[in-house]
């Protein structure tokens, strides 16, 4: 039911899930880590790409976000064009990368990368109530996983920001 879940308003606010193509533990590595935070701070200072909050977890990140130049949808689809390549290419040249070979096996099909899985689950915010609902869910993703007790010592997160304990790794936009 992809057709649910599309950017309908593309100034609007939304709140999107990207997933792994099989829900493959990838971001258990700090390098790829740094390369989807990168490419968010690209997107960030290039697209006109704001970010309300974040998480990255080991299979999926969450975003809330929308986009000044009002072409948030395509924003998307570059940033997730771009990082499953360069993810995929990083996974290559990983001489220390235990998995390679089934990480390079799992995330092509038809001599095509398939980093990330079709859609991003979008869901645009209507209100401060919904907004806050969503910041929270993205914030206790960790907690839920049991990667960490409190929500603000998640690093890939902007639950540090919100909480006032450290400056986070991506540029945050105030407010809804």
């Amino acid at each position: 039911m992809a057709f649910e879940y599309r950017i309908k308003d593309q100034f609007g606010v939304y709140f999107i899930t990207c997933t792994v193509h099989q829900w493959t533990d990838v971001f258990t590595r700090q390098d790829y880590v740094d390369i989807l935070l990168d490419s968010l701070r690209f997107c960030q200072n290039e697209k006109g790409l704001k970010i309300y909050a974040w998480v990255i977890m080991s299979n999926h990140i969450h975003l809330i976000i929308s986009n000044d130049n009002g072409r948030l949808s395509d924003c998307i689809r570059d940033f997730k064009k771009y990082t499953s390549s360069k993810i995929y290419k990083a996974i290559e040249a990983n001489e220390k990368e235990s998995r390679k070979k089934w990480l390079l096996w799992l995330l092509k099909k038809d001599n095509n990368i398939w980093f990330w899985e079709e859609g991003y689950h979008g869901e645009e915010i209507f209100s401060k109530s919904f907004y806050d609902s969503k910041v929270n869910y993205i914030h206790s993703n960790p907690v839920r996983a049991n990667i960490v007790e409190k929500e603000e010592e998640y690093l890939n997160s902007s639950a540090g920001d919100f909480w006032g304990i450290r400056k986070g790794k991506i540029e945050l936009e105030i407010g809804f």
